[in-house]
Parts: structure tokens; C-alpha cells; sequence
């Protein structure tokens, strides 16, 4: 049987920060805890940082086809307003024809996967799903391609990346309304 309590715990554990742990929370992949053992420790419940959780929907209508926008300012404005200081963002695109995920904002760089996804999946070539009266099996291929969701880190209440990281929406059937999840947790 599955302890609910347990798994809250070990979901925890991602967000745990060292000078909140118990060492009576402690479990060893040995069973016990010896000086071999490795320990997890656990988040004490009774700490002062509970664990927050918020979710925002961004919404977007491109005006074409495809497109790729910059939406780091508004997941940043989430996580502020999530109070969030120390945590874990999720961002997805909640469509089967669009896509969220992280590279630099260079203008080549979006021409550049526009030419390739092109090439990759043509709008006009042939596919089976568009026998079905459809005519976005390119953009279906595309959002695999480019991917679902990203996840990152919260330090300090601030977006935590590496060099020129920014998140990006990236848009492969438009021209109708959809939307970005964003999901953040932590302390």
C-alpha cells in the first residue's frame, strides 16, 4: 500500500534545504543507517518553510503559422508572484502543436530553426495524419521535435541560467488561442 504521507516526503526531498533536515527523517538504502549506507533525508514538516505551490496560465494567438516568442519575463513574473525563493519551475506548452524550451535569443538562431524544422517536416509534404481532414501533422513533428516542457531552477526568487538561457514559446499551428502552463514550487 502507498503511504500518501511518504511520497509528499520523498517529493520533498528535491526541494529540501540542508538546515531544515532531521536525521531522524533519515532512510538508508541498507535499511539501517550504517557508515556505508547512503542516507536521504527528508524535509521536517514541522519546519518554518512550508512548501508553496502556484500555477499560472500564459496565453498566446500568434498572428502566423509558426513563430517563436520570448517568454522568460512573464514566467519570471510567475515565480515572483509565487513567492517562491527556492524551487523548481515547470513550464509547458499545454497543446499538441506548440512548444516550450530553452536557447538563446538570437534572430539567426530563429531563422535558423525555422529552415531546419522546415526541411525536417515540410507544411507541404505528405502525411498520413492530414488524411484525416487535418492539415498540422508538420507542426505535430515539429513540437517533438523541439519538445514539450522545461523545467528550471528558482535561486534567490530569480530564474536560475546558465549563459543566454531564456525560455522560449515556440508556436507551430497558430493563428488561434492557446495556452503555457507554469507551475512552480519550492520554499
Amino acid at each position: 500500500m502507498i503511504n500518501p504521507a511518504g511520497i509528499l516526503s520523498l517529493f520533498r526531498l528535491v526541494l529540501a534545504v540542508p538546515a531544515r533536515f532531521r536525521d531522524s527523517d533519515c532512510l538508508a538504502s541498507s535499511g539501517r543507517l550504517g557508515q556505508n549506507a547512503r542516507r536521504i533525508r527528508l524535509l521536517d514538516p514541522t519546519a518554518e518553510g512550508r512548501m508553496k505551490s502556484y500555477r499560472e496560465e500564459l496565453w498566446f494567438e500568434t498572428k502566423t503559422r509558426r513563430a517563436y516568442l520570448n517568454i522568460t519575463s512573464q514566467v519570471q513574473a510567475a515565480v515572483q508572484k509565487s513567492g517562491v525563493r527556492e524551487g523548481l519551475v515547470l513550464v509547458n506548452a499545454m497543446h499538441i502543436t506548440a512548444s516550450v524550451y530553452i536557447n538563446d535569443d538570437e534572430q539567426g538562431l530563429l531563422k535558423d530553426y525555422e529552415a531546419f524544422l522546415e526541411r525536417l517536416a515540410p507544411q507541404s509534404g505528405t502525411y498520413k495524419h492530414n488524411e484525416t481532414g487535418e492539415d498540422n501533422a508538420d507542426a505535430h513533428i515539429k513540437r517533438q521535435v523541439m519538445g514539450r516542457e522545461v523545467v528550471v531552477a528558482i535561486t534567490g526568487g530569480r530564474l536560475d541560467f546558465g549563459p543566454w538561457e531564456q525560455i522560449f514559446y515556440g508556436e507551430f499551428d497558430g493563428r488561434r488561442r492557446k495556452r503555457v502552463l507554469v507551475k512552480v514550487i519550492g520554499e
